[in-house]
């Protein structure tokens, strides 16, 4: 099989940007990824483009990324327009990394871009995420998930009427099950928030840059129990680009900084009861890239996973099997998961506190996980990186996500 690197990488700033266009972003992002990999727009022969919300919110569809890629100076060549809920950004890398293996090409673009923050337009920014489940169901998907282990739900804590959300809701009924299941407290869950918080103190492109004790995040806004709103990630725009090549298609001058792409997975849901935590999309997707990869669990030094919600963090460390089905709640505790921690999670502030602009996020996250394994992470860094982890969900069926992507990264060899 192809060996494929990842020969630049770059992320804007993410945050609440109003008088910014998805274009302009997209240009800052290729732009720098360009620059990372020392090569210029004429190298690329072939380029994929994540975004999720400029039809429903601009009216701009069918042919974002030739627009938005041609102020960026990328034209003429094959582009192809990905959408795939929050994993929009990991699915585009999925399928560049299938044309290189193809043999199709040796360098090619990835990027995503999103602008979600639309502050006269609030509930058009609502009814675009619902669009990431079955809405054709949504009522009955919310009357099986929403009402599980409804008993555990402290008296006097129901969702308050204006902070209701499917994705909360439905994040919220397995945060429950699992709490009802394993023992999984609500300070566990905001301990994962809060150290989230601290880690983005240290990304200077996070949404967030203020530290949050454990007690602030529980005396935050209550969203829907156990979540308050420091737990959830925000609304974000953002863009984020990286250049894929064929190892042996480097550069010489390169390779000294090109990270290994060694595993990619994209996996969408199945039939699965609430409580077979064993067929979680995530396990199966990170089972699969890690057969591709050829490492185990006790390889990963870091990773990157998709917290819209800070349970999802505890979620998501058992299925990429850091720690054991049920033990994401005390893992998180004892400090495993901080920089400094057995396996650090999450090191950007992750989706809670840089932010999570849906079409950029996928890329966004293996931008923070090539500046580990290169030793270009300043104050954050995770000593000693070799093996990266990303994990990258997105959209709601029934009991998890509509589609989740794992990726390996290998520090340069």
């Amino acid at each position: 099989m192809t060996r494929l690197a990842i020969a630049g990488i770059s992320m804007t700033a993410m945050g609440k940007q109003p008088a910014r266009s998805v274009a302009e972003m997209t240009a800052e992002a290729v732009t720098g990824a360009l620059r990372d990999a020392g090569i210029g727009a004429d190298r690329i022969e072939a380029a994929w483009f994540a975004n999720t919300r400029q039809p429903i919110l601009e009216g701009q569809n069918t042919i974002r990324g030739q627009i938005a890629l041609k102020a960026a100076g990328i034209h003429s060549i094959p582009i192809a327009n990905v959408e795939n809920a929050c994993a929009s950004g990991s699915t585009a890398l999925w399928q560049a990394a299938a044309h290189i293996r193809a043999g199709l090409a040796s360098c090619v673009l990835v990027a995503g871009a999103e602008k979600m923050f639309f502050p006269d337009r609030p509930e058009a920014a609502a009814k675009a995420f619902l669009g990431g489940t079955d809405i054709s169901r949504i009522d009955e998907i919310e009357a099986a998930v929403g009402g599980l282990a409804a008993d555990i739900i402290p008296a006097g804590c129901e969702t308050p009427a204006d902070t209701r959300s499917f994705f909360m809701d439905s994040y919220a009924a397995l945060a429950r099950l699992h709490m009802k299941t394993f023992g999984t407290t609500q300070r566990q869950i905001a301990m994962a928030a809060a150290k989230n918080h601290d880690h983005s103190v240290h990304n200077p492109l996070a949404q967030y840059r203020t530290p949050m004790s454990v007690e602030a995040v529980l005396a935050d806004k209550p969203i829907v129990w156990p979540f308050t709103r420091s737990m959830c990630a925000p609304i974000s725009d953002g863009a984020a680009a990286l250049v894929l090549m064929a190892e042996d298609a480097l550069p010489a001058e390169a390779r000294a900084r090109a990270v290994g792409l060694r595993g990619i997975a994209l996996v969408s849901t199945g039939p699965r009861a609430p409580g077979d935590y064993a067929n979680h999309i995530g396990a199966r997707a990170a089972r699969a890239a890690y057969d591709m990869a050829g490492i185990s669990p006790g390889d990963i030094d870091l990773a990157e996973v998709h917290d819209a919600t800070a349970w999802a963090e505890i979620q998501q460390i058992e299925n990429l099997g850091l720690c054991g089905v049920g033990e994401g709640g005390a893992w998180t505790e004892r400090g495993e998961t901080r920089i400094g921690g057995l396996t650090p999670v999450n090191p950007s502030g992750g989706l809670v506190s840089k932010g999570h602009p849906v079409g950029a996020t996928g890329i966004a996250q293996l931008y923070e996980l090539c500046l580990h394994l290169r030793g270009e992470a300043g104050t954050r860094q995770v000593e000693g990186a070799r093996i990266a982890v990303a994990e990258n969900g997105g959209g709601f069926l029934d009991v998890e996500e509509a589609a989740t992507t794992v990726t390996v990264l290998e520090r340069p060899s």
